[in-house]
């Protein structure tokens, strides 16, 4: 008996169903689900209710109506789809150059939702295959929200892994400007101004945020620092990442390096030349891109720019975690910073205060101000605090043109989505069909 004969038994088919739908609900966790192995066993056995109530039912030699056919069709790829962009995997698009190196603007990437664990839907009412705007309207609405619950996943965020999660900062949006960080701008020019000439704002629930890939260099419960512009975790020194490049000056002999030799190195967009240098002001290279640099004939040397105290601009502190400018850090020498875990208490004074108060207040939801008799925490004087949830550091591989942790803070355990496997498809958006289609990064592996 093939096994097609064996499935067409009713019955089969049924106990195969449900043990499946059983397995699936023990995963999700919620056993008011186990209300659906009834809809299993009408729809394979008793046929009490019509569930599949969109399809038409033909009589013996009725001509089939293709509307009908389109229909059911469309009704089964929504219904699959959603499932598994919830529980499995989804696609994302790579839309700036912050992770240049290793992924490129125009990667078209497949995300495991299973690796870290499937996040549960909380703004379940959404239209389907959108995120969070369709047609410049949001796609979702906000009358049932769920709290944050993620499934068991095969593991958890480790050092180095490429991870997309919701932007933190992506809960208030300006309606002019909405790739813009909200945040930002009023360190810079005032709330008022910002919602003035940018404004209306929109807020949006942590899981429609806009979409962030970055490398997390540190995980919870880890000390990160940032010595001209070496990672350290721990004291120790991190490994550089073979798509980590990082900006160089590079000085020539009069003469400009040849466009081809440049490609070759992978840059995107080429450098401008500088006659009064002579050479290139700023390069961003990886580390064999410098050493295939060094063995060029027009190239007197290379020298890595690094951004040390007091900064380049005088407002960097407010453009730099944790906006504080009792904090003398930049992008190249930053830290030492303890990174939150679940669990950990800290001691809170007015001094360290700027490094944990948007937890505090935005992604664990509690009430905070600060008086003369000291911090409050949901009105009550505290001294310390007690994380609920685990935070990670995350930055770009493109080290000096990466918009990051260093600029926005901690990245919340409940905003992970998933790590990123490998780029199906890559076009290159300054350039037009056929020349914009990558060949060479068709099923790259991540």
């Amino acid at each position: 008996m093939s096994f097609k004969e064996i499935y067409h038994n009713k019955w089969v088919r049924t106990g195969f169903w449900c043990l499946l739908y059983l397995l699936m609900v023990i995963w999700v966790g919620n056993y008011w689900w186990l209300l659906g192995l009834g809809v299993i066993f009408d729809n394979n056995i008793t046929h009490k209710v019509k569930w599949t109530f969109w399809k038409k039912t033909y009589k013996e030699g009725e001509k089939k109506d293709w509307k009908w056919e389109w229909l059911d069709a469309i009704v089964f790829a929504v219904i699959f789809v959603t499932f598994l962009q919830i529980f499995f995997l989804r696609a994302f698009v790579i839309p700036s150059s912050s992770m240049e190196g290793t992924l490129l603007a125009g990667d078209h990437v497949f995300v495991s939702n299973l690796t870290y664990g499937p996040r549960m839907p909380q703004t379940p009412l959404t239209i389907p295959f959108t995120h969070n705007v369709i047609f410049g309207k949001e796609s979702y609405s906000t009358l049932i929200q769920a709290k944050y619950k993620r499934l068991k996943g095969l593991r958890k965020v480790r050092e180095g892994d490429i991870v997309v999660f919701n932007f933190p900062n992506g809960d208030t949006v300006l309606t002019k400007d909405p790739a813009a960080d909200y945040y930002a701008l009023c360190r810079q020019h005032g709330k008022e101004y910002t919602i003035s000439n940018f404004g209306p704002i929109k807020v949006r629930p942590a899981d429609k945020t806009d979409h962030y890939v970055k490398r997390c260099v540190a995980l919870p419960g880890d000390t990160l620092s940032i010595v001209n512009g070496q990672v350290y975790i721990n004291s120790q020194a991190q490994q550089v990442w073979e798509g980590v490049q990082t900006s160089y000056r590079v000085v020539t002999n009069g003469k400009e390096i040849n466009n081809k030799t440049l490609s070759k190195l992978g840059l995107q967009t080429m450098p401008m030349f500088d006659r009064m240098l002579p050479g290139y002001r700023s390069i961003d290279l990886n580390a064999k891109a410098v050493e295939i640099l060094k063995e060029n004939a027009a190239v007197v040397s290379l020298t890595p720019i690094v951004d040390v105290y007091p900064p380049d601009f005088p407002d960097s502190h407010k453009t730099i975690f944790p906006f504080d400018s009792s904090f003398e850090w930049t992008r190249d020498n930053f830290g030492p910073l303890w990174i939150p875990e679940a669990g950990a208490t800290v001691e809170l004074t007015k001094e360290n205060l700027p490094l944990y108060e948007r937890i505090i207040r935005d992604y664990e939801h509690h009430s905070l101000s600060v008086t003369e008799e000291g911090i409050l925490i949901d009105g009550a004087i505290a001294t310390s605090y007690t994380f609920l949830q685990d935070y990670y550091f995350m930055m770009g591989d493109n080290r000096h043109n990466s918009l990051d942790s260093r600029y926005w803070g901690f990245v919340p355990e409940d905003h992970i989505v998933g790590r990123p496997l490998f780029v199906w498809l890559s076009t290159d958006p300054t350039k037009g069909f056929p020349g914009n289609i990558r060949w060479n990064r068709f099923f790259k592996i991540l």
